[in-house]
């Protein structure tokens, strides 16, 4: 079983910047990929960047050019660096890994941005 647990959320400013972290209870090798992914209240969650496990990142159009996704594979963190927030981005962020057709999700960090 992977677990996955987020941090880094909180409150800040519109046109500030936060950095979220998923640390993993495997190493990221052994996922084939993980990505992140965030639900405001009352909306559906929404796909936001993917790394496979060679490195590739592909992110949605929304967030390209503000959001960065990173990894420490020494580590075994993930990291969505985050500029240029806006309170459009207030939402429950959320990383997940996957192997094959298996998906595995952490619980969640709140983000939300002031106006």
């Amino acid at each position: 079983q992977v677990q996955l647990v987020e941090s880094g959320g909180g409150l800040v400013q519109t046109g500030g910047s936060l950095r979220l972290s998923c640390a993993s209870s495997v190493s990221l090798f052994t996922l084939d990929g993980m990505g992140w992914y965030r639900q405001a209240q009352g909306k559906q969650r929404q796909w936001i960047a993917t790394i496979t496990r060679g490195g590739i990142v592909n992110y949605n159009n929304s967030v390209n050019g503000r959001f960065a996704v990173s990894r420490d594979t020494t580590k075994n963190i993930l990291f969505l660096q985050m500029n240029g927030l806006n309170p459009e981005d207030t939402a429950d962020y959320f990383c997940n890994g996957y192997r094959a057709a298996t998906y595995f999700w952490g619980q969640g960090t709140q983000v939300t941005v002031s106006s």
